[in-house]
């Protein structure tokens, strides 16, 4: 630990034009990252926020599944997180008779929680570093040339581990800054959680897809559960005879509200970031990648909503996975948008002649350009396959349970399926296949297939449909595409000096005392910052907060993602004034959804959701002035609670 709390400290004596920036590691709060805080505006000791001795605000937050955030706000287990974070569960959970995405759900009494299959909560007891034994496993693993390493190497100190903590939790280790720095965290996990309440989804995601990343929004995103133990207080799976959780530490929520200029912070468990990412990797996204991933996904949202739109039954079926396709479709978008608007790649290259001066005579970068050139158009085959035969159709579970023999497995996974949206989606997929792909690649079977129809699609999907559909599916393989590039990478792989790369960043970073977090890799991590207005072009500024009022002016009856329950419309025609949203420059990403917002007192003021559509280059490039976090109101919450579910047993548990 004393490691990493001095590098801390020398990384964070750089100017305070970056205080916003950066996603730190929990465990690592400092007298220097304190200060830095304080002088924003935080009113708390550092130890109230983490410290593994005693109660502290992190014991209050937990990952869910590790895909979102969630925080504790009642002692008997109660949990708030996303709306869109529970949207898998509520969706599950629903039938047509039942339907509780559109009609919300609300459970007044615990007798009415709704269990959830395959939901996982973990709370974080403790982190250590085991840098030294993890770097010299990694040495005797090379030396051995044993395959798959790394994945050996975690096994192995997990193992170790254990032992230890045998019977106190779970534990995973992480790396950081590219290998330089490895942690073990100890995680308590439970996994009989129950559902407690969802608001509709007019309310909970008021203006859909087409608020999706931007500002102002009007979402009411929140859900609540509730976490169970054994009645020794230890985890256990499902069980009737099981018992609320008593969490250690339990958030209090603030009604006061937070204005322009307030200090805000955000704990939470961030996915993924690549923020030391080179300049030709992100080029290789905005060239490659994206746009074809967006463009298919885009195409395949149109097919599922004509479907949607048409029969309310294909609705409720597909709203899980359109919900998922449109999220990743803007984000790949607006990452486009974002990294060429900002000039990213040029900021990088820039940058990098730095980088070049300090390692000569090295020619690293000029490798680095090269085999991301040499390797384009198959990496671009690649994204072709997945986007077509891979992720184009929701049937592979069904096929590959019908080439098993395993008949039960099937019709469960076509209960999930409508055949007729199922054959448009294959229908267009293939053509795209088709027209994309090299015919190197498409296997025995697909060739075979589009020489006897003459590349006829409807011919050809009557055929597939007609007994041979795992053979269509599993013709083209990603083996094809691996071996041809292993081939053009001779043995230096684009992957393994990408990693150089950030090696070398990471040292020059650390030489010349430049700020530096890790990347986001699913551990708890704070970022602070305060609520703050956003312009996001010439001539357009953009308050910080939004009220019910604004969703009155964006109601639409005739589009899906604004229309209102007539019961939810009366409500609000009579309540206009109620804070609904607030923006914040807090440095967040995926995974932090669900996480607390909290004040400079440590009370939760709301919950991060989303950013704005400016802040998509976050990935691998912060922009200070264009960065925001998008919140739900904790207020707006209490009041959904109060005036339209009428859930006095919620409001009286959280003590409001």
């Amino acid at each position: 630990m004393k490691k990493w709390l001095i590098l801390t400290a020398f990384l964070l004596t750089a100017t305070a034009a970056f205080a916003d920036e950066g996603m730190w590691m929990i465990n690592t709060i400092d007298r220097m990252l304190e200060k830095k805080m304080k002088d924003t505006g935080l009113r708390l000791d550092g130890r109230m926020i983490y410290d593994e001795e005693k109660e502290s605000l992190s014991d209050a937050v937990v990952a869910l599944g590790f895909s979102c955030t969630g925080s504790m706000i009642s002692s008997d287990g109660l949990m708030i997180t996303n709306h869109h974070c529970a949207y898998s569960d509520i969706h599950a959970l629903s039938t047509m008779e039942h339907n509780y995405l559109e009609d919300g759900f609300w459970a007044l009494y615990r007798e009415d929680e709704l269990p959830v299959k395959g939901q996982s909560v973990y709370f974080l007891k403790k982190v250590f570093d085991v840098t030294g034994e993890v770097q010299a496993l990694r040495k005797e693993y090379d030396a051995e040339n044993r395959p798959m390493a790394m994945r050996r190497v975690y096994k192995a100190i997990e193992d170790k581990y254990a032992k230890v903590y045998e019977g106190q939790g779970e534990l995973i280790c992480s790396s950081f800054f590219n290998g330089n720095l490895y942690y073990m965290a100890l995680y308590q996990v439970y996994r009989d959680v129950r559902l407690v309440a969802a608001p509709p989804v007019c309310l909970a995601s008021f203006g859909g897809d087409a608020d999706n990343w931007e500002w102002p929004q009007h979402k009411g995103d929140f859900a609540l559960y509730r976490i169970y133990t054994a009645p020794d207080g230890s985890p256990a799976p499902y069980s009737p005879e099981n018992v609320p959780l008593h969490p250690r530490k339990v958030l209090t929520i603030s009604q006061q509200g937070v204005t322009d200029g307030d200090f805000t912070m955000v704990i939470g468990y961030p996915g993924r970031t690549n923020r030391y990412a080179s300049s030709y990797a992100v080029e290789e996204i905005v060239q490659v990648q994206n746009p074809i991933q967006a463009g298919f996904r885009r195409d395949q949202m149109m097919i599922i909503e004509k479907w949607m739109n048409a029969d309310p039954d294909i609705r409720l079926r597909y709203a899980d996975r359109y919900f998922s396709l449109s999220n990743v479709q803007e984000i790949k978008e607006g990452e486009i948008y974002c990294y060429n608007r900002f000039n990213v790649i040029d900021a990088k290259r820039n940058w990098e002649q730095k980088l070049q001066k300090w390692i000569e005579p090295s020619d690293l970068i000029f490798q680095l350009a090269q085999k991301y050139e040499d390797v384009s158009v198959i990496n671009q085959q690649i994204v072709y396959f997945q986007e077509t035969l891979v992720r184009g159709t929701n049937l592979h579970r069904y096929a590959n349970a019908l080439a098993q023999g395993k008949t039960e497995l099937a019709e469960r996974e076509l209960g999930k399926l409508d055949m007729r949206v199922e054959r448009d989606l294959l229908r267009y997929s293939l053509g795209q296949f088709f027209k994309y792909v090299r015919r190197e690649f498409w296997g025995e079977y697909l060739t075979d297939l589009h020489a006897r129809y003459s590349g006829d699609v409807d011919s050809m999907l009557n055929e597939i449909f007609d007994g041979h559909l795992h053979d269509a599916l599993t013709s083209c393989k990603i083996t094809f595409f691996n071996e041809r590039r292993d081939a053009i990478e001779a043995g230096v792989s684009k992957n393994s000096l990408e990693r150089k790369y950030k090696d070398a960043v990471y040292h020059m970073k650390l030489a010349g005392k430049e700020p530096m977090y890790p990347d986001a890799n699913s551990t708890m991590r704070i970022t602070y910052g305060k609520v703050r207005a956003l312009r996001p072009r010439d001539a357009v500024s953009l308050d910080s907060h939004t009220e019910t009022a604004g969703i009155l002016e964006k109601y639409d009856p005739g589009r899906y993602d604004f229309k209102l329950r007539s019961d939810v419309y009366e409500l609000l025609e009579s309540n206009p004034n109620v804070p609904v949203d607030f923006i914040t420059d807090n440095d967040i990403t995926g995974g932090n959804s669900g996480s607390p917002v909290l004040n400079a007192k440590g009370e939760l003021v709301g919950l991060a959701f989303d950013g704005n559509k400016e802040s998509l280059a976050g990935d691998t490039y912060f922009v200070d002035s264009m960065n925001r976090c998008i919140c739900v109101d904790i207020r707006y919450v209490i009041w959904i609670l109060r005036e339209y579910a009428h859930a006095d047993n919620i409001l009286a548990e959280i003590n409001l």
